[in-house]
């Protein structure tokens, strides 16, 4: 893992911290005393913000208001970029997780950020920022992950196998609860219906998969689908977009 820091003293409040990281790199739990925008500008992220886990391909980013714990998980080789506002210095009051495109001229602009600038520079880079960050209109993704452990030991399951298509029943038989007992759990730890919870683990293993570049038709296989319409169908009602639209920066 190599990182660099860019910020200027005496800026409007932003600093960016750019790390290379290696597919699996994990960091823990932690928090800053600063807002951030964690963005990968080539890669995949994985950022649990307990109890929900999003899944960021290059044209996302997640706001994280100051001290909210949270940590990351890499998937492929990855550029992260971690953007830094000082609350003191920023206009912007989210006080949840959000999450934001980051395309366009936000990309460059944050990217351009982590140059040299001269601080008259900087500030009127930061002013744009500030303009162009605006919460996403569309679903997001996000995998809430159950803390029972019958139904973490199903979440592990999904994650290594996501085609496992096992039916709630057969689950029950291998962890040791009824079909009822394990849909009440799952239900109140994700807020999720078993089927909808499932479909979005799925995704979520379908989003790193292409992110690597593999088609379509190969991760809608991959992640347990029949059809790649099928697959199609089902990215659109979780994430609300097609498979094509939601990489496109």
């Amino acid at each position: 893992m190599s990182a660099e820091r860019h910020d200027l003293p005496g800026s409007g409040g932003i600093s960016v911290l750019s790390f290379t990281l290696p597919d699996g790199h994990r960091f823990a739990s932690h928090r800053h005393p600063t807002h951030q925008l964690a963005w990968a500008s080539r890669g995949l992220l994985t950022m649990r913000v307990s109890p929900r886990v999003y899944v960021l391909p290059r044209s996302r980013g997640l706001w994280i208001p100051a001290d909210t714990p949270h940590d990351v998980l890499i998937g492929g080789a990855t550029t992260m970029m971690g953007i830094y506002f000082d609350p003191a210095a920023c206009p912007i009051e989210w006080t949840e997780p959000t999450v934001v495109e980051v395309s366009g001229i936000l990309a460059e602009l944050l990217q351009h950020l982590g140059g040299e600038l001269t601080v008259a520079q900087r500030r009127r880079v930061e002013g744009v920022v500030f303009d162009l960050l605006r919460p996403l209109p569309v679903a997001v993704l996000d995998v809430p992950t159950p803390t029972d452990p019958r139904a973490a030991a199903i979440a592990a399951a999904l994650r290594a196998d996501p085609a496992d298509g096992r039916s709630l029943a057969a689950w029950g038989r291998h962890v040791g609860a009824s079909s009822r007992t394990l849909a009440r759990v799952i239900s109140r730890e994700t807020g999720m219906g078993f089927e909808r919870w499932r479909t979005h683990v799925r995704i979520a293993a379908a989003l790193g998969r292409l992110a690597d570049g593999a088609s379509v038709t190969r991760v809608a296989h991959d992640v347990g689908y029949a059809s790649t319409s099928a697959f199609v169908a089902a990215f659109r009602r979780t994430t609300g977009t097609t498979p094509g639209a939601y990489f496109r920066s």
